[in-house]
């Protein structure tokens, strides 16, 4: 197959990128915003239609989450209207998608984890307009498939975990919040279950995908910390309130994984063993 990967020089477009090395069988296009701007309604068209593609998946977003608050009309042409375009281009050529979303489509109220089900109800520009997009790439696409993410990593670009590894080489202290609980994601796994979904044959609907497990971001600290070795830096637990955002935090996100793995057999690992395989590669690098 003719594969477009949009978004290809962020933390999960590069994943799938070195990835591809393990999935030969398909031709690949790699695009950042220089190669194809998606944002062009009828540059995406006829890219899709010059180049035979039969799947997209658009891995390009706003993910600065407090910047989009001020952004709002660039967040929303991103996350919005551009996989719009996509998700139309794909249809009149009888293609595939697989668009990438996220957990902050809930509100974060929950106590138990989020099923594709569960009504939506987004508490940020961030989250609207990814809901948004959501709802036009389902609209436009006949054969559209949503993965909702959360709290993703990878050895590629700018991200917590790494974040995280030069805070504790370079402070004697700092304090996470410990009242917002997740589960952190490996864009490598993530990567991985999209090429499963790609090689099963796309089955259309809205996936929650992130690794297993459960933890707060002082937890997830804490664990990059053992993992890499850095023992001078005292962390503490913060309360939400205590770091103050323009953008409200959904305080539970964590994702129900049963459809994806059931659909596509595959299965997940935990986060720390996805964590220390990530902290073991930066290390080598």
């Amino acid at each position: 197959m003719n594969i477009l990967v949009t978004g290809a020089n962020g933390q999960l477009g590069n994943e799938m990128r070195s990835l591809s090395t393990e999935n030969l069988q398909h031709t690949y296009f790699f695009t950042d915003v220089q190669e194809l701007d998606i944002c062009d309604e009828q540059a995406v068209l006829k890219f899709v239609t010059g180049h035979s593609i039969h799947a997209i998946v658009n891995c390009a977003a706003f993910t600065a989450v407090d910047k989009a608050e001020e952004e709002n009309g660039l967040c929303d042409q991103l996350n919005h209207i551009a996989p719009g375009y996509l998700a139309a281009a794909a249809e009149s050529v009888g293609a595939a998608m697989i668009h990438i979303s996220t957990d902050y489509v809930f509100d974060g109220t929950a106590h138990i984890p989020y099923k594709e089900e569960t009504p939506t109800c987004p508490a940020s520009v961030y989250g609207r307009t990814k809901l948004a997009g959501e709802n036009s790439v389902m609209k436009a696409c006949s054969h559209a498939m949503i993965i909702r993410t959360a709290w993703l990593y990878s050895g590629y670009g700018n991200n917590f975990v790494k974040t995280m590894m030069r805070l504790g080489m370079e402070r004697e202290s700092m304090g996470v919040v410990f009242d917002q609980i997740g589960t952190p994601t490996y864009a490598n796994d993530l990567a991985r279950a999209i090429y499963a979904a790609i090689n099963h044959g796309v089955v259309p609907g809205i996936y929650h995908f992130s690794n297993e497990g459960v933890c707060s971001w002082y937890d997830f600290t804490l664990a990059i910390h053992r993992m890499a070795g850095i023992k001078t830096c005292k962390v503490r637990p913060l309360h939400t309130d205590e770091y103050p955002a323009k953008a409200p935090r959904p305080h539970y996100s964590v994702l129900d994984k049963t459809k994806i793995k059931m659909t596509f057999g595959i299965e997940i690992p935990h986060w720390e063993e996805s964590l220390n395989e990530c902290i073991r590669r930066l290390q080598n690098i």
